[in-house]
């Protein structure tokens, strides 16, 4: 593939795509993000998980058919059954972008470029984080609206958060004095230079200066015009990935790639990047003390939600879950409780929150990786107890959906219906379970758990056997084309 050409040359009625790096888990996020529920997943403020609000806050500018989640082979899977069976009703078809391996921004936007410019040589694509949390959807598409005319004229463009603070958990932007560009109350003007995270005593230098924006992680360029930058600084994913035809060669390919981000990797070095300052509500949700800045707090300062019952705390984080959960004076903390997992660090330490995780899987420990309650499309199931050669769980399948057709080789199943009525193919048989009845499932036996009804179904399973974890599942079919 030779290098994508006119790429500085505009074009009316160009195409807009989006590309949303979602490969992350949110380690800063445990306990409540894990491996199988990472942290754009969650419903952290509204109803709607933080990846599909991403998602429709770019509609109509960019409609979901030309979004593309860029993320690993596993939360591919886990992405696309919750955008489709996330249970709210709305189903989300976007495209994806499957990474053999993280290697960071670079690696993955020059993947998503590639993959816009062979459809589209002179489309435009933005570039978004999965997790961020905007406000003010329309202020957010107004200004998405001027930085698209922005870099269909061939400029790199990001856009700036004015600060509010003098934070120093983000990067900054020093905005120059040259303007690029002016439409509908936006101005892009051309960048000094990106600035690494400060201290707080040059932070509120940089409030105080004026020029200096939050960096957002938000991006806009033609396809074709960030992979000339990209063979420019980073001639070895270029020459790569353009060569490669297949997964296969793609995955060789990325054994070789360096860790590095887009901004290090090319924005800092590029000559037309232009930055597009911007005041809707914004915040990166990095780690559990942001929800400082998304959540009223009380009067006390306190963020409190769930079974909590507090005395005399004061700017502290507060999440219970089932369990009630009582604190008494607390200062600057942070305390969450999951059914399996509880949190409780200063505030000021809440970056630290990731090298729990790392422990947590150094130590073999399954609390990194998933909840005791783990969603499925279907339904969920929660595990009630667990040990040598025998496993106990609550199963709940919503109404109409059923189970994949399956079998086991390690394991046999009892069940109990306790709620609703459930159809339970056994072999070539098919009966209807009523509450307070029960069946037995031996290892080997195709078969399959279905709800007829319209209320939820609930049962008790107990496995037995040498082998009860869930890769022990052969699927012979599947309503949700899981493999």
């Amino acid at each position: 593939m030779g290098i994508p050409g006119n790429a500085k040359r505009k074009r009316s009625g160009q195409e807009v795509y989006a590309a949303i790096l979602a490969g992350g888990i949110g380690s800063r996020f445990w306990p409540l993000s894990r491996e199988t529920t990472p942290k754009q997943l969650l419903k952290v403020v509204g109803d709607e998980s933080l990846l599909k609000s991403t998602i429709r806050r770019l509609s109509p500018l960019i409609p979901a058919e030309r979004v593309s989640i860029v993320t690993n082979a596993r939360q591919a899977e886990i992405i696309r059954l919750h955008l489709l069976y996330g249970g709210d009703g709305k189903a989300l078809s976007p495209g994806y972008i499957v990474e053999p391996v993280g290697r960071n921004t670079a690696a993955a936007i020059a993947l998503a470029a590639f993959e816009v410019w062979r459809k589209d040589p002179e489309g435009v694509m933005a570039v978004l984080p999965a997790d961020h949390i905007i406000k003010d959807g329309k202020s957010f598409r107004a200004a998405l609206k001027a930085a698209i005319a922005v870099a269909s004229e061939g400029h790199l463009v990001t856009f700036g958060i004015v600060p509010t603070s003098p934070e120093t958990g983000y990067g900054y932007i020093k905005a120059g004095k040259k303007t690029v560009s002016r439409i509908n109350g936006h101005t892009a003007k051309r960048v000094d230079r990106f600035v690494e995270k400060p201290d707080i005593k040059r932070a509120r230098k940089y409030v105080a200066d004026g020029s200096y924006f939050w960096n957002s992680g938000i991006f806009l360029w033609k396809a074709g015009r960030i992979l000339e930058e990209i063979k420019a600084y980073l001639p070895d994913v270029y020459n790569a990935l353009s060569s490669a035809s297949s997964p296969a060669e793609v995955a060789e390919a990325y054994l070789s790639f360096k860790d590095v981000s887009i901004d290090h990797g090319i924005l800092e070095k590029a000559k037309d990047v232009v930055v597009i300052p911007a005041d809707f509500p914004w915040s990166d949700m990095g780690t559990w003390s942001s929800f400082s800045e998304i959540l009223d707090p009380d009067g006390d300062g306190n963020i409190i939600k769930g079974r909590v019952v507090d005395i005399g705390s004061e700017n502290s984080i507060i999440f219970g879950c089932d369990r009630a959960v009582a604190t008494i004076g607390l200062r600057d903390f942070i305390l969450v409780d999951t059914p399996d997992a509880t949190l409780v660090c200063p505030k000021d330490r809440a970056q630290e929150v990731k090298d729990v995780v790392n422990i947590l899987k150094a130590k073999k420990y399954i609390e990194h990786e998933h909840h005791r309650t783990v969603e499925r499309p279907w339904g969920s199931y929660t595990l009630l107890e667990q040990g040598e050669g025998y496993k106990i769980k609550k199963i709940r399948v919503e109404p109409l959906r059923r189970l994949s057709l399956q079998l086991h080789k390690h394991r046999s199943e009892h069940w109990v219906v306790i709620t609703g009525t459930a159809r339970v193919q056994r072999g070539e048989e098919v009966v209807d379970i009523a509450i307070n009845q029960s069946t037995y499932i031996p290892r080997g036996v195709k078969h399959r758990l279905e709800n007829p009804a319209d209320t939820p179904l609930e049962i008790i399973e107990v496995q037995n056997g040498e082998y009860v974890e869930e890769a022990d599942i052969v699927r012979f079919d599947d309503d949700f084309e899981r493999k």
